[in-house]
């Protein structure tokens, strides 16, 4: 009785719906040198199921004072995007959202109310940049965008992003995982920078 008891507490607590892991990861966003907010986020697995969120808060005064703030949140399933959803605020109001959704063999995606869909599945996305350096990687999806970028190695862990208008982001990696970037952010270009 007491050896089947042990086998069940060994076999509940190996099981992969128990098993769960997650990593967070924190980035100070820069301009000209000084630093104008953060980006903060996180990836947790439980099973099949990988959930990402990222949360971005911009300050900087050009003509006026701007507040931006990015919210991601991105689910996948089996290492296939299921569903992903992004809003930015800038100055308190909303500014665009973009919501993905993976139903009838194919992704709904809705931005700033006008709807299309994609109908290859999707195995890597923007957020995923963070955590996975794009190793033989040709395209991404911008979960943001609602559209597919193209990735190109420039070599020695570096990699541009180029998206849907010609845009160009460039991601330094280190040990497998995003350590700098140089954004075009539309209303503002910076830096992001891992912090130690």
């Amino acid at each position: 009785m007491f050896k089947h008891l042990i086998w069940i507490l060994l076999f509940m607590g190996f099981s992969s719906d128990s098993v769960s892991n997650s990593t967070e990861l924190y980035y100070d966003i820069v301009m000209k040198d000084k630093v104008i907010g953060s980006l903060d986020t996180h990836q947790k697995t439980k099973g099949t199921i990988t959930t990402y969120q990222s949360f971005t808060s911009i300050k900087t005064k050009l003509l006026r004072t701007i507040e931006i703030d990015y919210k991601y949140d991105v689910t996948f399933s089996k290492s296939m995007l299921k569903k992903a959803k992004v809003s930015i605020v800038v100055n308190s109001r909303e500014h665009a959202e973009t919501s993905t959704l993976w139903k009838n063999a194919q992704y709904e995606i809705i931005k700033d109310k006008k709807e299309s869909t994609l109908q290859d599945s999707i195995q890597y996305t923007t957020v995923l940049m963070y955590f996975k350096e794009p190793k033989n990687i040709k395209e991404c999806y911008s979960e943001q965008d609602g559209t597919m970028n193209t990735i190109v190695s420039l070599g020695n862990h570096k990699y541009k992003k180029i998206n849907a208008n010609g845009k160009e982001n460039v991601y330094f990696y280190k040990n497998g995982i995003l350590h700098e970037a140089d954004i075009d952010g539309g209303l503002v270009n910076f830096k992001i920078r891992i912090r130690e």
